[in-house]
């Protein structure tokens, strides 16, 4: 039986950290955010621990993550990083915490939005849409398919988003 706990999944810039910080302070949840975690627990940026680490090493950290928070999470809305549900280990990790949203974005507002932001190992450097916009034909089918809801986040205000998803949840049962 699903957890009423709300996991958003999405690529980056589709607004899982936005939207989900809005969106808990509606429900009267906790937002967490496993990039700000693991940031946290290891002391250094992603893109430090991509750098010294490697990629590798983050996506452990992250599945370690995961696997504490299906076990200890309540009352939560989490936003996820965005490679989080390529590990097939983790989609089931993300079942088990709560009911999976998609934040779905087209890839011409994803790259809008990201056109300031710096930070994010897999997007900083020159030419941002060539990198990025076949990572994101990648995953799109993945996050599909792990959602147990997927919101289309075009054209729709953080209040239409936040009542869309509470309407989800209200057909979840604890």
């Amino acid at each position: 039986m699903k957890k009423n706990n709300i996991v958003l999944i999405g690529f980056m810039g589709c607004g899982k950290s936005t939207v989900g910080k809005k969106l808990a302070g509606a429900l009267s949840y906790t937002f967490q955010d496993t990039d700000a975690m693991i940031e946290e627990c290891y002391g250094k940026t992603i893109s430090k621990m991509f750098e010294e680490d490697g990629e590798e090493f983050f996506r452990n950290a992250e599945t370690a993550l995961l696997k504490q928070l299906s076990e200890e999470a309540r009352g939560v809305v989490l936003a996820t990083g965005g490679g989080m549900p390529m590990r097939e280990e983790n989609v089931a990790f993300l079942h088990n915490i709560g009911t999976v949203v998609f934040l779905e974005a087209k890839i011409e507002t994803i790259l809008e939005r990201l056109q300031n932001d710096t930070g994010r190992p897999l997007a900083d450097g020159e030419d941002r849409e060539k990198r990025l916009r076949p990572l994101y034909e990648k995953r799109l089918p993945v996050y599909r398919a792990a959602a147990d809801y997927i919101l289309d986040t075009e054209d729709k205000s953080f209040y239409g988003m936040i009542e869309e998803i509470k309407k989800v949840m209200d057909n979840v049962t604890e």
